[in-house]
């Protein structure tokens, strides 16, 4: 404001009308500046509204074609899957009534049927919770202080500059090598067909990494900002799409290098809040909508930023978490999510992060490269009894693309995660026939410890390239 009344003093002291009048017009314009300042510095907050039904929809389960994509219903028809109420798209007469509030709408979730709406005035949701179809309202996210600003020069750190190994999968051969993957290779299963969904934090510097040059791009999608640059954001998810997508001979390949890939980011970098659970569930209802085959999500919630309350070891029974629900019913839809573990190990938490606790989904925790488990992976069981992690990948030292293009190393059971998921979405490629949960019963029984399971390793490391040939003597 200082600056301000100097310029207007300064302004003051001109004589002449036409200055004056200049004057009048500049003050007016730096004020009105001012007050948009102020305007888009309002804090403002988001709210997650559970609807009690869908009544007013203008779908129905006998039009899926109107909400499904062709090859969405194909999977659907492959697994003798139904369509039911949860593939509805939440009631327009309901979304309607909400914005005539005042608020602002952020996403929707239609097999949670719930609504996410952006408000500067609070007392707005004391007149939704009265809402005769509204039955829960939860705040989900409050608007930061402030967001660092993004990388606008990040193509200057690329070089893909690379040294070639003598074989063929350059350092990252080991990590394949264990599950078979190199053998599903070999045979002709690459991917190649399958869509994958990765839905992630961001994919930096994706778009020039040569790595990626290969790539069947689907296309992508942003739920936290649709307006953002997607490859300028946080380059986690860039690093778990290599563990999968990667495709230059003798320098680095991944598990899946002819599979087509949707870039999905879900998750908000400038804070740990519970809408990116919101934001999470939008992602895979939309792969479901555009008829993905398996989703890796390297994410995981169980405590937030202060004022959200953490999970508990009972909340993981599958379903509580918003996130974890929604995973499990992917399932149910025909999708196999594959998904990491966590990496709370060490911690005071220990136990696998949500969804990682799902019905139907496989949970994939960290090794060494002596096959031994990493100690900050995750470890189970669910609150209900069910063996998690279900198997486990290398974690440590993880082969991934570094920022500036180059071979890179990372731990975590983020990148255990997508290197299972591109042998699994190989292994599937080449068993069309089963379903998504009998792909997670297959690949559990191909694991080392399949005769004595625990909470540490799982059912072990699962070797696909045997489970192909276990399939297909019983396809015989």
């Amino acid at each position: 404001m200082r600056l301000f009344r100097k310029k207007f003093n300064y302004l003051c002291a001109i004589e002449s009308l036409n200055e004056r009048k200049k004057m009048k017009i500049i003050t007016l314009t730096l004020l009105s500046a001012l007050l948009a300042l102020s305007a888009s510095a309002e804090k403002t907050y988001k709210y997650r509204v559970n609807l009690k039904d869908k009544v007013g929809t203008t779908y129905t389960v006998d039009h899926p074609e109107e909400f499904l994509s062709e090859r969405a219903l194909e999977r659907r028809n492959r697994q003798q899957l139904p369509i039911d109420e949860t593939d509805l798209p939440v009631s327009q007469t309901y979304v309607k009534e909400l914005l005539g509030t005042g608020a602002r709408l952020v996403t929707t979730s239609k097999w949670n049927n719930t609504v996410v709406l952006e408000v500067a005035d609070t007392t707005l949701m004391d007149k939704i919770k009265e809402m005769s179809f509204v039955s829960k309202v939860k705040k989900v996210w409050t608007a930061p202080d402030s967001i660092p600003a993004r990388n606008k020069k990040r193509k200057k750190e690329v070089t893909n500059d690379w040294k070639q190994a003598g074989y063929e999968y350059g350092k990252a051969f080991r990590q394949i090598n264990i599950h078979g993957g190199d053998s599903l290779h070999a045979a002709g299963f690459t991917g190649k067909g399958m869509h994958i969904a990765v839905i992630d934090a961001g994919f930096y510097n994706a778009d020039k990494i040569k790595f990626f040059k290969k790539m069947d791009l689907l296309g992508t999608r942003d739920f936290v900002n649709p307006n953002s640059d997607i490859y300028e954001e946080n380059s986690h998810g860039m690093k778990v799409l290599s563990c999968m997508a990667a495709n230059v001979k003798n320098v680095f390949i991944g598990t899946a290098p002819e599979a087509s890939y949707w870039l999905l980011r879900s998750e908000d970098q400038d804070t740990e809040q519970p809408i990116e659970e919101d934001y999470w569930a939008a992602a895979i209802e939309f792969a479901d909508s555009v008829g993905v085959d398996v989703v890796n999500t390297s994410l995981g919630y169980n405590a937030f930023d202060e004022g959200y309350p953490a999970y508990r070891y009972r909340d993981l029974d599958g379903h509580y978490s918003l996130m974890s629900h929604s995973a499990s019913l992917a399932a149910d839809k025909g999708i196999l999510v594959v998904c990491s573990a966590g990496n709370s190990g060490r911690g005071a938490w220990k136990k696998v992060t949500p969804p990682g606790d799902s019905e139907n989904v496989l949970t994939v925790g960290a090794l060494t490269k002596d096959l031994l488990n990493a100690e900050f992976s995750s470890v189970g069981n669910t609150s209900d009894g069910r063996i998690k992690p279900d198997v486990m990948a290398i974690g440590v030292s993880s082969i991934v693309s570094g920022n500036d293009g180059t071979v890179s190393k990372a731990n975590g059971t983020s990148f255990a995660s997508p290197t299972m998921c591109g042998v699994v979405t190989c292994f599937w490629q080449a068993c069309p026939w089963l379903t998504a949960k009998e792909v997670i019963k297959a690949v559990q029984q191909a694991g080392d410890r399949v005769d004595y399971p625990d909470n540490i390793y799982g059912y072990g490391v699962p070797n696909l390239w045997k489970a192909y040939q276990k399939e297909l003597e019983k396809k015989k």
